[in-house]
Parts: structure tokens; sequence; C-alpha cells
């Protein structure tokens, strides 16, 4: 790694870091989309999840007064061939190496998923860009990544109602019960998601205990804003919500929309996010937003501009090989269509 300026230290992320981080990525943020990404519960909640070490997957890098100067992360989970990186150096502290080596260490810590990954399996870092980040553009291209994807935040004003959602025949909408749908809500949700740019099946063990974490932690969380669509006893299509994105009670958030192969070409999406709309409206919230691959291989932002969003915000994906070989995530399906 990388020798740091004089006086700045790297050092373990803890827990009581939390509320000044969140104030740190969202001051860097702001400066290229105006608005938070995360708040403080959501980044207790995401670096306190099961499965991750914060004494080994994150880092801050302080300046002689003790504050933030860049901070960095790793993530992944089984079958570990995609690692999640991030890292940002403040504004004040850009231009003297602090980012070559925060990313030293991203890339040592990286390399380990390598050892846990199948065989003969391909292992890639993601990081990921806002729109405009003309410095971390360069920085990924010079230590090698290339961009892979672009990824778009939608959004729609909830000033009049939405239409009235025309539901498939034989569909009951119903709303989760984390007693009674919670495997087969992630099974389901596997299912639809299968066949998304990106997507590799992991232990549905580790994915339930994940799943059970967030809905005991999240303080956000709210069962009635989770739909299902339920064809007999089957889940045919789900739309997981949240009541605010990033801590503002003025913009709600979808988290997770999704149909199973066997239910698509009905409408049955734009059923599900239409009533997520009439809901939302009825709480008082005056927008939504969403995040959504702008390549989507199975249509989802058709289906999204046909029903009132547009596009808000632009990110970048790029993408570093570790380890070539035999890619097990999903790249195109053989069906893509838009659900409509």
């Amino acid at each position: 790694m990388n020798r740091l300026p004089p006086g700045y230290s790297l050092e373990s992320m803890k827990m009581d870091d939390v509320p000044r981080l969140a104030r740190f990525v969202n001051a860097y943020a702001r400066r290229w989309s105006g608005r938070d990404a995360i708040s403080d519960e959501q980044l207790h909640v995401m670096l306190s999840s099961p499965g991750v070490d914060l004494a080994t997957s994150a880092r801050l890098i302080l300046d002689s007064a003790g504050d933030p100067a860049a901070a960095g992360a790793v993530f992944h989970r089984e079958p570990h061939v995609t690692v999640h990186g991030w890292g940002f150096v403040g504004e004040a502290h850009q231009g003297l190496g602090i980012g070559r080596s925060l990313h030293d260490w991203i890339l040592e810590r990286a390399q380990r998923a390598i050892e846990l990954a199948p065989a003969g399996a391909r292992v890639v870092i993601h990081q990921n860009t806002f729109a405009g980040d003309a410095a971390a553009e360069a920085f990924l291209r010079d230590s090698g990544y290339a961009r892979t994807r672009h990824y778009w935040r939608m959004l729609i004003e909830l000033d009049a109602p939405p239409p009235t959602p025309a539901w498939p025949e034989g569909i009951v909408l119903d709303t989760f019960d984390p007693t009674r749908d919670l495997e087969a809500s992630v099974r389901a949700s596997w299912d639809a998601f299968q066949d998304h740019y990106g997507f590799v099946a992991g232990s549905i063990e580790e994915e339930l205990e994940r799943t059970r974490y967030r809905i005991e932690a999240d303080p956000d969380f709210d069962p009635s804003l989770r739909f299902l669509a339920v064809d007999g006893d089957e889940i045919a299509g789900l739309c997981f919500c949240s009541p605010k994105e990033a801590g503002d009670d003025t913009t709600s958030y979808v988290q997770a929309l999704g149909v199973r192969p066997a239910w698509r070409r009905r409408g049955l999406g734009r059923a599900l996010l239409l009533h997520a709309f009439g809901e939302f409206r009825r709480r008082g919230a005056k927008r939504v937003a969403l995040h959504v691959d702008a390549q989507s291989l199975t249509g989802a932002t058709r289906l999204y501009e046909s029903a009132g969003m547009h596009v808000d915000e632009l990110s970048h994906e790029h993408e570093l090989e570790l380890r070539p070989g035999i890619d097990l995530t999903a790249k195109a399906p053989p069906d893509a269509v838009a659900d409509g």
C-alpha cells in the first residue's frame, strides 16, 4: 500500500463512526447529485448486516484533526464472484495520493474473494461513480477498470392520482407477512431477478438471515409497503418499497419490483407499480424514486417510462477483473421483454 501523506492515518471503521461517515458520504454525494445518498439508519443497517465484518471490510482515512478525509469499503458474499467496492476522497484532500492508498487497500481486501469463489469462476470488482465526476472516472480508468454499465435514478412527481391498476385475471394483491412470506418472497425475488444483469444466486440461508436482520433492524421497514401479487398459492410478482429515500420524508422509494417469468407480458409489473404510486400518494409522499439498470435486460426502463417516470440522475459502473474464468453472472436472458 502506498504511504499516506504526513498527518493522515488509516483506521478500521467502527459502528461509532456511522454518523460522521454518513455526513462525509452525503457531502460527497451532494456535490454530484444535490441530495443525500444514505441515512444514518441505512448505513448502520448496511454495516452491521450478517456477513459484514466491519473490522476487515471498511476503512477510514483521517486527517490531522481526526476528521474523515476518505473512506472505503469492500463487500462480497456467496458465491464471491462479484466484489462490491466503494471509495470516497473528500474534495479538500484530493491530489495528495490518498485515493491511491485507499484503492491499494480496497484491492488487497478484494483479492480475498478469489479463494472463496468456485474454482474456475471469473471474479471481478465493481465500483460506481456519479455522472460528471471526471476525476473519479479517470482514476478508475487509469487503475485498469472498464466502464461496463449505466444506472438511472428515475422519479415521478405525485401531482395527480395515478391510473387505476389493471390486475391480470386470477391475481390477488396481498401485503408481506414476515412470519408467513419470508422464504417464499426471497425465492420469488430470485426467480424474478434471475435474468437481470449481474445476478448470481448465492446461499438461500444467508439471504434469509440478511432479510430477517433488515426486517428487525431497519426503522423504516414497513410490511404494509411490501406488496405481493399472488396467483393461487404462488407469488407471481412483488413490489417492495420504503416510505422514504435516504431519510427524505417527501420522497418514497421502490426498492425492488419484479415479476416471475411465468407471469410476464400480462401487465403485472405495471399494476404493482401503479398501486405503489397510489399508496404513496395516499400517505402524503410528494414523489417516488427508484434505481434501475439503464440497459435493463428485461425492459424495466420502458415500463417505468410508460408509467410516467423520468430519468433524474445517471451513474456508472466500472469493473476490474481480479481473476479470469467462467462468468457465473447473468448477462442476457433468452427472452428479455418489458412486462408492460
